[in-house]
């Protein structure tokens, strides 16, 4: 059974930076495409960022150039370090497994709990 754990949310200012991390259990992680999903207060839920097993990464045309995927796989984690934080960036982020690329931009099958995220001064 997956298992997806994330960690690193909270309150940061505007311009701020945060570290989301996410400790994957219950699978053969390096078979899988890892992603990053948010979803705000009376929005529809949306990809952030995806890294597929061989490090190709994919981002919210919005977060490009502010935010970073990253994977260990010796680890079994993945990260997303965001930068240049703004207000709009605030929701809820889930850390998502799927061995399908195409699940994973629309519907991926495992979720973890989601974190937090407030930018606000």
């Amino acid at each position: 059974q997956v298992q997806l754990v994330e960690s690193g949310g909270g309150l940061v200012q505007p311009g701020g930076s945060l570290r989301l991390s996410c400790a994957a259990s219950g699978m053969i992680f390096s078979f899988y495409v890892m992603g990053w999903y948010r979803q705000a207060p009376g929005k529809q839920r949306e990809l952030v960022a995806s890294i597929s097993r061989g490090g190709i990464t994919n981002y919210l045309d919005s977060v490009k150039g502010r935010f970073t995927i990253s994977r260990d796989n010796a680890k079994s984690t993945v990260n997303l370090q965001m930068n240049s934080l703004r207000p709009e960036d605030t929701a809820v982020y889930y850390c998502t497994a799927d061995v399908s690329p195409q699940r994973m931009a629309t519907s991926p099958n495992s979720w973890g709990q989601g974190t937090q995220v407030t930018v606000s001064s």
